[in-house]
């Protein structure tokens, strides 16, 4: 069985924290104030301890969060 893909873990951390948003159509879940802050605090926790990664207050930007594929990025900026 092959293990879950960066992806798709992280699809399940958003669904998870946040249900019935469609992050994978979203590009400005912050901008849009899709997501709020409490919310945003929560899937950085999961994303650390999911990923091991460390991210800093520096990442806590709005570019970071608008959309599933500006927190892959970051993922792997902070994986690397």
């Amino acid at each position: 069985m092959n293990p879950a893909s960066p992806k798709s873990e992280l699809l399940e951390i958003l669904h998870t924290s946040c249900p019935g948003v469609e992050f994978e159509n979203e590009t400005a879940l912050i901008d849009n104030e899709i997501l709020d802050s409490m919310d945003v605090v929560t899937i950085v926790s999961e994303i650390a301890g999911t990923f091991n990664v460390e991210i800093g207050v520096e990442d806590l930007v709005p570019e970071n969060f608008n959309s599933i594929e500006a927190m892959m990025n970051l993922i792997q900026r902070r994986l690397n």
